[in-house]
């Protein structure tokens, strides 16, 4: 049967501000890319023990499950933080004094719906372990990439560009538990410890 935009495997996200009694709910088919639009480093603003994704099977499920949500809370709704950009903020979808109350219910809705709640770290481990055969290859390219830059290209020209994303990745892999020696050559760990 042919894939249409409604059917497919959506999350509906529980996201916890890891300074305050702030989260913000939603739904995304690619929970890391909305991650990483709502900050850059989201892992260093994000509880991701307290966190949590509800994985539905079609986009319908998601979306009535977030506005019941939102409905549900709208007396609690807070403004997003100055730290997430204005376009990606999501206006009526944070929320103060609800982390528990928005917990329960997505188990809740897990238990009886027979959907998967998975533990916002440990999800992202698994994300980015998936993809551990091909970091070793790309750190290597990264790391050639910077050495260029910096022997080749006139110090205020230079973009580092390939540096933020190698850090960036590192430092990802790092908060959520992954050995770096094991996905990362040493050239990358020495980079690191360097940088």
């Amino acid at each position: 049967m042919p894939r249409t935009l409604g059917k497919g495997r959506t999350y509906v996200y529980m996201l916890p501000w890891r300074e305050q009694d702030l989260l913000k709910v939603g739904f995304s088919r690619q929970p890391l890319v909305r991650l990483r639009t709502l900050h850059r480093r989201f892992f260093d603003v994000f509880d991701l023990d307290r966190g949590c994704l509800l994985e539905t099977e079609r986009l319908a499920q998601a979306r009535r499950i977030e506005r019941d949500l939102i409905l549900r809370h709208a007396e609690h709704r807070s403004p997003p933080p100055l730290a997430v950009p204005d376009a990606a903020a999501g206006y009526s979808e944070w929320f103060r004094g609800v982390e528990a109350d928005v917990t329960a219910e997505l188990r809740a809705i897990a238990d009886r719906e027979g959907f998967v709640l998975h533990s916002l770290r440990d999800w992202v481990r698994q994300g980015f372990e998936s993809q551990g055969d091909g970091l070793y290859e790309w750190s290597l390219r990264l790391l050639e990439a910077i050495e260029y830059e910096v022997f080749n290209v006139p110090a205020v020209l230079q973009r580092g560009d390939a540096a933020h994303s190698l850090r960036y990745v590192m430092d990802a892999c790092e908060a959520v538990g992954l050995p770096l020696a094991r996905f990362f050559p040493d050239s990358a760990l020495a980079w690191r410890a360097l940088n």
